[in-house]
């Protein structure tokens, strides 16, 4: 089970974009994360008419490594980190450390 999975709140604790605040579009098998509007970057693509793309300077988002985000805890405002537990229904659920709530139900 990942500590951070897609859909999640996180923010950028480490890096060049740290203190920005994205929500992951996607996981990476080699644990690296992709994050809205985090770790932006431009790239110079050739136009290609048969697939309908059009040529330019384009900006998108580059995957970042997991170590580099913490996930967003809403009662806080701030990073948080996550640990797991299980329940009493035998269900292994994530909650923050520092307010001890779980984060999906």
């Amino acid at each position: 089970m990942n500590r951070i999975r897609k859909g999640d709140d996180v923010i950028v604790v480490a890096g060049k974009d740290k203190g920005k605040r994205g929500s992951v579009l996607s996981v990476l098998a080699d644990g690296r994360l992709v994050v809205s509007d985090v770790n932006m970057v431009k790239r110079h693509t050739k136009p290609n008419p048969n697939k309908g793309v059009t040529g330019g300077i384009i900006e998108k988002e580059m995957p970042i490594d997991q170590s580099n985000i913490m996930l967003f805890n809403p009662q806080t405002d701030k990073a948080d980190r996550v640990g797991f537990r299980i329940l009493g229904d035998g269900r292994k659920v994530r909650y923050f450390k520092s307010t001890d709530e779980v984060v999906d139900v």
